[in-house]
């Protein structure tokens, strides 16, 4: 079980080349329960990212606590804005660089590029390859790693929406497949619909939860979009300064 409590009582990014002290979080809180797809939905530049980074413990300088119920160190996956792909590797070599050592977790990587349809791009170099395929790489690599906890930092943005929408449906697949408890950014509120079964709409600074909702569609309805608009609408409708974003 990999539940998250996050709580910030404080994090404040510190006076740069005369900008002041800027107060990102205060007396934040938020519960994600296990196996849970939960969007945080917000304008760019608002601290996403950051929060992402302390449930990551990548940023600890803040006043507060990330706890994990069931396990103290869970298997923490982390698909970016950038595939971040190593150029003189290749695309096998990519997805089995976090694993360990093994003919297992070769086989794994290859099981899994080929439920990315990259089946035959294990000797490909990463240059050869497009921006969608890339990102395919990159969420192969991040399912490999078997996370308790995968965080996505807007794994889609500056790609068509036809290709955006190919790999939302890709990566609703991975979910069923191979469940995790995510934590998914986006400033796109129809992404937000797409995928999550629960959106959690920041506004601030400081960052706070405007409104926390239950996304009810069942995985049909998640790929008709007459039912993602609608339900869009209605997140929209309530909080219209906060996403009106599409992507």
């Amino acid at each position: 079980m990999t539940a998250v409590r996050i709580d910030i009582a404080e994090k404040v990014f510190p006076a740069v080349s005369g900008a002041p002290a800027r107060g990102l979080y205060h007396d934040f809180r938020l519960e994600v329960a296990d196996k849970s797809f939960v969007a945080l939905l917000g304008p760019s530049g608002l601290g996403k990212t950051t929060l992402l980074n302390i449930v990551a413990g990548v940023d600890r300088d803040f006043k507060g606590r990330v706890a994990f119920d069931g396990k103290a160190a869970p298997r923490i996956g982390y698909a970016f804005q950038s595939p971040r792909l190593l150029p003189w590797r290749t695309v096998l070599q990519n997805v089995t660089l976090p694993l360990e050592p093994g003919a297992g977790s070769v086989e794994r990587a290859k099981t899994l590029l080929a439920e990315m349809g990259l089946g035959d791009a294990h000797d490909v170099y990463p240059e050869r390859l497009s921006l969608g395929m890339q990102r395919r790489v990159a969420l192969a690599r991040a399912f490999a790693l078997q996370p308790d906890l995968l965080l996505m930092d807007e794994p889609f943005v500056s790609l068509d929406e036809q290709t955006a929408e190919r790999l939302r449906d890709l990566l609703a697949d991975l979910v069923r497949r191979h469940p995790a408890t995510i934590l998914f950014v986006t400033h796109d509120s129809r992404e937000a619909v797409r995928l999550a079964d629960r959106v959690v709409l920041l506004a601030g600074p400081p960052v706070r939860i405007e409104r926390d909702v239950r996304i009810e569609l069942s995985a049909e309805a998640r790929r008709s979009s007459g039912e993602v608009e609608r339900v869009r609408g209605a997140l929209t409708e309530a909080a219209p300064a906060l996403s009106l974003a599409r992507g």
